[in-house]
Order: C-alpha cells, then structure tokens, then sequence
C-alpha cells in the first residue's frame, strides 16, 4: 500500500460510510463497528506496522493524512483510528514474543482492534503517572488493579495497551506497558460514555481488577513504560489530535460556504446571506485563514518528525494546543456566522463546535502542554 492508496481509502470510506451515519451514531452516542470493518478490510488498521507482519510500513505524514480525511466526515472514528494507531505502533516497538506477533499479524489483517488506556482516575491528564501498580507474579507475568478513564473504544476493541506502576517503581515515572486482552478475567468496562462531544467514540471508563498478563505480553521493560509514552506514543498522539481538529475545522468552513450559499433573503430579491452580507464573507475568510494556518503548521511538525533537530519536541508539543484552540475557535465563528440554524443539526456545525472542545482537555491537555513549552524555552526539565 503507498501513501496515496491509503488516503484514497479513507476518503473513500469517509464518503461511503461514515457521513451518511455520523449524525445519528453522534445522536445515539453509537459506536460505528462498520467504519471499523471497512477501515479492517481496507488494510488501513495495520497500515504504519512493519512489513514483516503485513504491514505498510506508511509514516506519520500519511497518518495525519488519512486521520484528516476521516475526520472531516467523523471525528469520532478518527479518535479510534488514532488511538488504535498509537496501541499498534507501541506493540510493534515491544520486544518480539509469539504471543505479540500474532496480534500485530491480526491487527494488519484487519481483525484486531486496539486502543491506549493510560489515564487514571487517581493521575487524572498526567497520562505519564500512573497511581496503579503492577504485582509481580514471580515470573510469570504480573496482576494489575487500575481505574482507567476515559479509554476510547471502551468495550468494543480486542485489547487495551496498559500501563501501571513498575512492581518495585520508585517514583511516578517508573511504569510498565502491559498488553491487557479485552476478555481479561477482571476487566470492565465502568459505564457508559455520554458526553458533550465525541459521542460516537465510546471513551468510557475502564476497570482492572486483578488482571493477570503473562509475560509475553509484556510490552516494555519494567519502569521503561515512560519512554515509550514520551518517544513513541507523544509525538504521534499530539499529531493525530492536530489532524483530527483540522478535518474539523476543513468540514466547518465546507458547512458554513455551504449554508451561506444556500440560505436566501427572499425580501431582497432571493440574494443568499453570503452575497448580501459582508460581514459574514469576511467570518468566512477569517475561518479559512485559520484553518490554512492550520495545515501549515502540521506540515511543519511532520517536517520535523521526518528529519528531527532541537525544535522538534517544541514543535510537537506546540502543534496539538494550536490546533485544538484553532478548532474551537474556527467552529465558534461557524455558529455565530450560521446563526439560528447551526444551532440544529441540520448543517452539522453543532456537532462539529461540540468535538471540537474535546481535544483541549485530552491528555496532554492545552494547560499542560502550555506549561510543558514554558519549561522547554526556559530550559527546565518537563517531568
């Protein structure tokens, strides 16, 4: 698969699939198990593993790519894929034990689905610092009890990657990745997902009680779970959130040019609100402006993952909390220009405003990436 046949499928399956049912899973707070089917059998699911397990072996560059097209259609199936992606991705850098091989082999054959279930209740957006800690089984593998939260495709994945304390961790940061199977003998999904936005992703809470994971399913050394988190699972977290908040700021300028080229003044000879009113032209142009510098923006942090130097974790850091705070305020605009009827669901623009505001409070939230590149130019240490 190249780069270009993978962004075909997406827009293919963003068009075939998930606009048509966006609106009602959105309204229903439904999972959409037929994306996943179609982004299975696409081969889209396994399309950044290596190629020795069937894999593409396609880089965070078509990541964002695809993830943007997704979510132009979906934000909510877009934050799956994402978050399947970075579990995926973080199993194919664990060392290799047959147990692992195989679920990367399913995965990239479209029959596995996975996700991250980092945050805690106890550690709340420091993603990074689990309150759990895992029970060592001499040897044998280790027992987790955890309080997960916000886990996206809570109940609907096959497996969860999963972090918790190292058994004799010192500090916050000495913590273990564990891949935790979804019929584990203690694992529950804690209640349903009914939030503002995002409805259809299913980000619920998740419990571990007394899970046991045999050490081939040990996915990092023990108290090495913090440098997967920061090297592998960070940059590509932040660039897909930045793609997510860019498809939907790309669907709300599409929503908005669209009504106002519709929308009529029959009072005034049938002129439409975008040929009557400048005022709102000119919000048009602010949105797209935004969005544009957007895009620039993610190009640049894709440039600096591709060929790294001492700007690209600033750069990295920097990329989500823009994009998050432009989404939100591109799909404001888009309310106030559409008035009364972006206030229906008739244009999608309120469902666009709701999953905006999602990604400002998803680990690393905006606060804490803000005060994460305070310390970076002023030289502190982050953690």
């Amino acid at each position: 698969m190249t780069s270009e046949t993978a962004l075909r499928l997406a827009k293919d399956i963003a068009s075939s699939t998930l606009a048509s049912a966006a609106d009602e899973n959105d309204r229903l707070g439904r999972f959409s198990s037929e994306a996943i089917d179609a982004l299975g059998a696409a081969g889209l699911l396994g399309m950044m593993l290596p190629a020795d397990v069937g894999g593409a072996s396609l880089g965070p560059r078509v990541l964002a790519n695809v993830v943007t097209a997704l979510s132009e259609s979906d934000a909510s199936v877009a934050m799956v894929f994402v978050m399947h992606t970075l579990a995926a991705l973080t199993i194919a850098a664990a060392p290799r034990t047959p147990a692992l091989e195989q679920v990367l082999r399913e995965i990239a054959a479209g029959r596995h689905l996975s996700t991250l279930a980092f945050s805690e209740a106890g550690s709340r957006s420091h993603f990074w610092a689990p309150v759990s800690r895992a029970i060592s089984l001499n040897g044998s593998g280790a027992r987790i009890s955890a309080r997960k939260s916000f886990v996206t495709g809570a109940g609907h994945v096959h497996s969860y990657v999963t972090s918790a304390l190292a058994p004799n961790g010192a500090g916050p940061t000495d913590s273990t990745l564990y891949l935790v199977d979804a019929n584990s003998s203690g694992l529950t999904v804690s209640a349903p997902w009914d939030g503002l936005g995002l409805r259809a992703n299913a980000s619920s809470p998740v419990t571990l009680d007394g899970c046991v994971v045999t050490t081939d399913r040990r996915l990092t050394e023990d108290g090495m779970g913090f440098a997967t988190m920061l090297n592998t699972v960070l940059p590509l977290f932040n660039v897909g959130q930045a793609a997510v908040s860019l498809g939907i700021c790309r669907a709300t300028v599409s929503a908005t040019t669209r009504h106002l080229s519709s929308a009529r003044f029959e009072h005034l000879g049938s002129a439409t609100l975008g040929e009557s009113l400048p005022n709102l032209r000119a919000q048009l142009a602010t949105m797209q402006i935004e969005t544009d510098g957007l895009a620039a923006r993610l190009d640049d942090t894709l440039h600096h993952l591709e060929s790294p130097d001492e700007l690209t974790m600033l750069r990295v850091l920097e990329v989500k909390a823009a994009a998050c705070e432009t989404a939100i305020g591109v799909t404001a605009l888009a309310m106030r220009t559409c008035g009364g009827a972006a206030l229906s669901r008739q244009h999608g623009i309120e469902r666009l405003f709701r999953d905006a505001q999602a990604g400002s409070v998803m680990a690393p939230t905006t606060d804490v990436l803000r005060e994460f590149i305070g310390k970076a130019l002023l030289g502190l240490p982050l953690f």
